[in-house]
């Protein structure tokens, strides 16, 4: 004899019981959305944005700007900018069709020194591969030198 689905012995039942004691309902999991889990950064460091909107990758990156500001108040530096975007490698049609991308560097800050040379620096908790080429192709190509920030 075949017992159907919805039939179930007192112990089957008190197991099943058991096993979704704490567990929401289809009708909780239907009105309560999934709050999705904050993804760590790569490299562990925290985005601030300051209280004049400005937004940062790194706190290091932030407090680098406060001094740089201060700087500038002070009239040590001037031109202060963020993320400037220097073009490295400019883009090439492929033989084959299509399009290779520019490779670019976005420099963190750069700004002009009391003697006129242009500095542009990057604030770095770790120093990848990459960066190294891009400062080696900043210098080569641009002739300017990187100044590292280390946080």
């Amino acid at each position: 004899m075949s017992r159907s689905a919805l039939m179930l012995t007192p112990s089957e039942l008190r197991n099943l019981t058991a096993r979704t004691a704490h567990r929401p309902t289809v009708v909780q999991m239907r009105d309560t959305p999934i709050e999705k889990e904050r993804k760590r950064q790569k490299y562990g460091n925290q985005k601030v944005e300051d209280e004049t909107g400005l937004k940062f990758d790194s706190k290091a990156e932030h407090r680098r700007w406060c001094c740089l500001v201060m700087l500038a108040k002070a009239r040590e530096i001037s031109d202060l900018q963020r993320q400037v975007r220097f073009e490295l490698i400019p883009s090439v049609e492929r033989p084959s069709g299509g399009k290779e991308r520019p490779t670019v560097y976005i420099a963190d800050f750069t700004y002009t020194d009391r003697t006129g040379r242009k500095v542009v620096e990057d604030v770095k908790g770790a120093v990848t591969p990459e960066f190294r080429l891009k400062r080696k192709l900043m210098l080569w190509v641009h002739g300017i030198e990187v100044k590292e920030i280390r946080s």
